[in-house]
């Protein structure tokens, strides 16, 4: 019996290897999946694809191999530069909060922004785990109290926690006392919840005035970050007239399902999103490297 039990270990071990499916979470992986249309994959024999042929080189932000990306119809990204030794904005010594929609760099990055916290879809935990492109997310407590829990591992893979208002309100149509109740009271929720204190702060609508910015200063707040271009269903909305990326653009996307994406899941969206920005050209940096 114990030959038998030892047989079919060996054998189930070699098939897992065979097929590329071994991994911590062989049990509740989920199905790969096939590539959207229009997407880029690399072909049959391609020695990228074989994770003992990787290379730093040929990974992406994180050292996500290319076997990753495939599983998601989606190419790897460059690498990132190495982060400035001197972050490009800083609030000065008792000055007021900066408030920024890009980043001054000339390298061709960019920073994605997730707002909200509606949409819990636990692929997107998955997604993220797999690909290690850096994210900040920009969370309302309105928004994120029925399942906190859902988004300790997002902060566990090291991306970004950020502050979104207690209850997603229009600040500018609030005293100064009541928007730093808004934002102060936030802070304090998502250190109490993920054990670290968010540097940065996004007005909902993008709407703040002088008062935002005193009462954030107020909060420990380093910045407010505004964006430049936001992902919609299946395009990007623009600023600009030109309809580009530009370096060091901040990109806004929400925690939003299929209900708010005619049928699309988080994971479809943020695809679409990262094969938007690499048609131009660009990879994806880690805002709090920058700020």
């Amino acid at each position: 019996m114990k030959k038998t039990i030892a047989l079919w270990a060996a054998l189930t071990a070699v098939a897992l290897l065979m097929t590329g499916c071994a991994s911590e979470d062989t049990a509740t992986a989920p199905a790969p999946r096939t590539p959207s249309a229009g997407a880029e994959t690399p072909p049959a024999g391609d020695p990228a694809g074989d994770a003992a042929g990787d290379s730093a080189g040929d990974k992406a932000p994180g050292a996500a191999a290319p076997a990753a990306y495939r599983k998601w119809g989606l190419k790897p990204f460059a690498a990132p530069p190495a982060p400035p030794a001197t972050k490009p904005v800083v609030r000065r010594p008792g000055g007021p909060v900066p408030v920024i929609s890009d980043i001054p760099t000339t390298e061709k990055i960019v920073f994605i922004t997730i707002d909200d916290g509606a949409e819990k879809d636990p692929e997107f935990v998955t997604m993220m785990k797999d690909l290690k492109v850096p994210v900040t997310m920009f969370l309302t407590d309105a928004a994120i109290r029925g399942d906190y829990a859902y988004f300790a591992p997002l902060v566990a893979q090291g991306h970004g926690l950020a502050n979104h208002t207690l209850t997603h309100p229009d600040l500018r149509t609030l005293s100064r006392e009541a928007q730093r109740r808004e934002i102060c009271g936030q802070q304090t929720k998502l250190t109490q919840r993920y054990g670290t204190a968010p540097r940065l702060f996004r007005p909902p609508y993008g709407n703040w005035n002088e008062d935002t910015r005193a009462a954030a200063g107020t909060c420990g707040v380093d910045a407010i970050v505004l964006w430049r271009e936001s992902m919609q269903i299946k395009n990007m909305q623009y600023q600009r007239g030109d309809r580009k990326l530009r370096p060091g653009d901040i990109i806004l996307a929400h925690f939003r399902g299929p209900s708010e994406l005619k049928g699309r899941t988080m994971t479809e969206m943020t695809a679409t999103m990262l094969r938007r920005i690499q048609e131009q050209g660009f990879t994806v940096a880690r805002l709090e490297d920058y700020v």
